[in-house]
């Protein structure tokens, strides 16, 4: 059965909410993905779908930049635990990054784990330049333009990032 991608709508929301704490086992990212809608900082929400079931999703957020990058934060991203390993994290994230890339968006940003992102094409060489509260081998960045500035100030998550309690189940 084929997996196919598409915008969030309002109709998905309380499915998306279900399924982002069913993947991260708590419902603090549940909470971030409603708090980022509220505050108006999603840029991006794309869902999978395979035989009429959210199979996952993606938000890619506003976030802080030096002038004049535009970048985005992606966070969450989640897949059903059924799905798992099945390629939908990587599906989301390639589609993501298209939608930004047609966005006119310059820079992407995503605070997670390195292989699997790694493959993608996000590097933490990218964002190495960058401060952030979460600098690290897990702070990755990629580049949606060539020939973007030199990177270098600071890089800012949404206040919802800061207000959430992604530790706490």
């Amino acid at each position: 059965m084929t997996v196919g991608v598409r915008p969030e709508t309002a109709a998905d929301h309380q499915a998306i909410a279900r399924l982002t704490e069913a993947a991260f086992g708590q419902a603090a990212e549940a909470r971030l993905v409603e708090r980022l809608r509220a505050d108006g900082d999603a840029r991006i929400a794309l869902v999978a779908e395979q035989g009429g079931e959210l199979a996952g999703h993606v938000m890619l957020s506003a976030m802080g930049a030096p002038p004049p990058l535009r970048a985005l934060a992606l966070a969450p991203l989640s897949v059903a635990p059924g799905c798992q390993g099945r390629g939908v994290g990587s599906l989301l994230v390639r589609a993501a990054v298209q939608a930004a890339g047609r966005g006119g968006w310059d820079l992407l940003v995503v605070l997670g784990e390195p292989g699997f992102y790694g493959r993608l094409g996000f590097r933490a060489e990218a964002a190495a330049a960058f401060l952030s509260p979460y600098a690290g081998p897990h702070l990755m960045a990629l580049a949606l333009r060539p020939g973007l500035p030199a990177p270098g100030g600071r890089l800012a998550h949404a206040p919802a990032f800061a207000s959430t309690d992604l530790d706490a189940p």
